[in-house]
């Protein structure tokens, strides 16, 4: 985070009154933020000695952009976190950031009960929080390998990952996404989802500060909220999951709400163009569909200025610098056109993940690439086709049945605003496909879908054999769908229509 400080400090000490924040407790100059960074940052001098790592409770606010650029006057090292993470994942980022210093709410350092763990010194700061610190020398930084930040991401394992980013390969992610949309300084910057994930700490904070912009934060999601926040303060652009972005379209009032916005970049879950079409079509703006992951920061994006199809109906082309292939199953490159495993590399790739209190290195294919899980394919025109990812598939009867199909059909089923497809248990098949639908339209049901979907010409094998009806799908804490809630909640309500039927 030096760099960022050394840009924020100068930009406060020249225009002290510009804008900086925008969140819950009011307007925060430039002056404003950088007194209150100088400030924390002697009050960490005064319970370690040396470049600390700092584990920060991330909330949308003020709070998180002062600690990163306190961090970065100290040369140190940022880690960040939900406020509403327990005491297993707090010990969990323990054992593998290891920090010198945690900077939280009361609250917060309750639950996670660090009095035992070390952390013996303390100290006001941050207008009510505490830091608490492993008092004495720091370990130094010079351990993750020139890292600056991390945050916990979902694990396949189940263990969270805390996923290592350098500082350039923020800054090539954020300088990539300003370019491409043609964001200019001052423009301001909506920080909606939660700062604790990787891609948040990048685009939603790090990104209008380099800006010169504001960060224009909601302390939690809300749609409605959201629409308001960003007609009041002119938010130009925003980056949220498609989960987040598909619900302004259910807002009562939505209509033109962002028209204010040069355009609203989307990614980090399933994506359908008849949905994104007629949402922005309803919000008066422009979508700019995705892909990217933690390990390598935001590498593909189309052009505000790309035709609908491109914009809607692809990933984008990467970036200047990001190169993505698709091989086979052997590794093996693939020609355009043909669906493959994605790799990807370029200088948004990730230092590693913490274990320990260092960064384990990536594993990379030996030229430099990240595998990264999804299913992929180039088109002619370089831009990028993701179609899921390669393990998620319902097995009926012996026959494996692809996820990403099924939504797809059931997306493009006009009534239908949001789907999520998951699997049901079948004592005699094995499972079943169950999908999940979010609508305005009340009597919307497995017949209706069914018969748009024979009507489209839909193979069989595509059909849900379960619709229900919900209002929203289940959400993470940064706002992505939650598969292992949505399975959870397919179950019971299929188990409620089982029992209502045998009744």
């Amino acid at each position: 985070m030096r760099m960022l400080a050394q840009e924020f400090e100068a930009r406060a000490a020249e225009r002290p009154w510009e804008e900086a924040v925008i969140d819950a407790d009011g307007t925060h100059s430039t002056g404003k933020i950088w007194s209150a960074a100088v400030e924390l940052a002697r009050t960490m001098e005064s319970v370690v000695d040396g470049a600390p790592t700092v584990v920060v409770q991330a909330d949308n606010s003020w709070r998180t952009l002062v600690t990163a650029l306190a961090v970065g006057r100290l040369g140190g090292f940022i880690a960040v976190l939900s406020g509403h993470a327990t005491e297993q994942e707090i010990d969990l980022a323990l054992e593998d950031v290891v920090p010198d210093v945690v900077l939280a709410s009361p609250h917060t350092l309750e639950t996670w009960r660090l009095g035992g763990k070390g952390f013996t010194a303390e100290a006001p700061a941050l207008d009510g929080w505490t830091v608490v610190a492993r008092p004495g020398a720091t370990r130094g930084v010079e351990r993750w390998n020139g890292g600056a930040a991390i945050a916990m991401t979902s694990g396949s394992t189940g263990r969270p990952k805390c996923v290592v980013q350098s500082e350039s390969a923020i800054r090539f992610a954020g300088q990539a996404t300003i370019d491409a949309v043609g964001l200019e300084p001052g423009d301001r910057i909506g920080a909606f989802v939660p700062l604790s994930s990787v891609a948040a700490f990048c685009f939603g904070m790090y990104l209008p500060a380099m800006l010169g912009g504001a960060m224009v934060c909601l302390p939690r999601w809300d749609p409605a909220r959201a629409i308001d926040v960003i007609r009041e303060h002119q938010v130009r652009w925003t980056m949220l999951v498609p989960t987040m972005a598909l619900q302004f379209a259910l807002v009562d009032g939505a209509e033109g709400g962002l028209a204010s916005m040069r355009a609203m970049t989307v990614g980090g879950g399933p994506m359908d163009a008849g949905a994104l079409g007629r949402a922005e079509q309803l919000l008066g703006t422009t979508f700019l569909r995705v892909f990217g992951m933690s390990e390598c920061l935001g590498h593909t994006t189309p052009l505000p200025t790309d035709p609908p199809e491109i914009r809607l109906g692809r990933d984008g082309r990467p970036f200047p610098g990001i190169e993505v292939r698709v091989v086979d199953e052997a590794g093996a490159p693939l020609p355009v056109g043909e669906l493959g495993r994605a790799q990807v590399k370029g200088p948004s790739l990730f230092t590693g993940y913490a274990r320990g209190g260092t960064p384990a290195p990536p594993d990379l294919t030996p030229d430099g690439f990240l595998v990264t899980g999804d299913l992929a394919r180039i088109n002619e025109d370089g831009t990028i086709s993701i179609t899921g990812r390669e393990k998620q598939i319902i097995i009926r009867g012996g026959r494996n049945i692809d996820v990403n199909e099924v939504e797809a059909a059931v997306a493009a089923v006009p009534e239908v605003v949001q789907v999520c497809v998951v699997p049901v248990p079948d004592e005699i098949l094995g499972e079943r496909a169950a999908a999940l639908v979010v609508t305005a339209d009340p009597g919307l049901d497995l017949e209706r879908v069914k018969a748009r979907l024979a009507a489209d010409g839909v193979p069989k094998h595509q059909w849900p054999e379960f619709v229900f009806p919900v209002p929203s799908l289940p959400q993470n804490r940064v706002g992505k769908l939650a598969r292992n809630d949505a399975v959870k909640l397919a179950e019971d309500l299929a188990r409620s229509a089982a029992s209502t039927t045998l009744n």
